[in-house]
């Protein structure tokens, strides 16, 4: 499958359970998962743009859009009775995977904004090659900026769930630990995606040295 049709595949893919969760939200009268739902659009058509200039990989459009998938579900999902929850909303963002340790909510983050980091290298490695580095190496200069830009987008999503809290009455956001929790999680996720990039890209061969060996 070329790189046209597996953009198409996803983007299909991603409009058809964001249509779902949409139903299931208008039927639920869930104020707060509209707002995200909103939110995910936006997302979408950027990324639309953003591959139109960079040309993701289709392994991170894909990764992308699980995340998305993981996002619907994680609102909208519910668990078991016999299941432990934070709080009293009874879905999968609730959900202790590991009581007391782990949150279904923060696997997402992490995993989430570590592909954040993952596309920023994609598109930092693409503005490097349009300025003449044909062959951009993934420093740890560099993936430090990814990191923190991955950071930053995390951030940002704390600043929508922030304002889902003043415009919707109720909300499963949590308070300030549940968000402090939330920015360790998006860390441990651009840490872990700055060692694989830089982990497969030392495994494969060696080309030339580039000016990207230098930054």
């Amino acid at each position: 499958m070329n790189q046209s049709k597996s953009f198409w595949a996803v983007a299909v893919f991603t409009i058809a359970y964001t249509l779902v969760a949409a139903l299931v939200t208008t039927r639920t009268s869930n104020a707060e998962f509209l707002l995200y739902i909103g939110v995910m659009v936006v997302l979408m058509l950027l990324i639309g743009v953003l591959h139109l200039r960079v040309r993701l990989s289709t392994g991170a459009l894909w990764a992308l859009s699980a995340w998305g998938l993981l996002h619907m579900g994680g609102g909208l999902v519910p668990v078991p009775a016999d299941w432990p929850i934070a709080g009293e909303i009874r879905v999968l963002y609730s959900w202790w995977i590991i009581p007391g340790r782990l949150k279904y909510d923060h696997v997402v983050h992490a995993y989430g904004f570590g592909v954040t980091t993952w596309v920023c290298w994609q598109g930092l490695r693409a503005a490097l090659r349009a300025r003449g580095v044909s062959n951009p190496a993934p420093t740890w200069g560099l993936l430090t900026l990814c990191i923190a830009a991955g950071m930053g987008f995390g951030a940002l999503n704390e600043i929508v769930e922030f304002v889902a809290t003043l415009t919707v009455p109720e909300t499963n956001v949590g308070g300030y630990v549940n968000t402090g929790w939330d920015l360790v999680s998006n860390l441990v996720g651009a840490l872990a995606a700055a060692v694989l990039i830089r982990a497969f890209a030392t495994g494969k061969k060696k080309g030339p040295p580039s000016m990207g060996a230098a930054l």
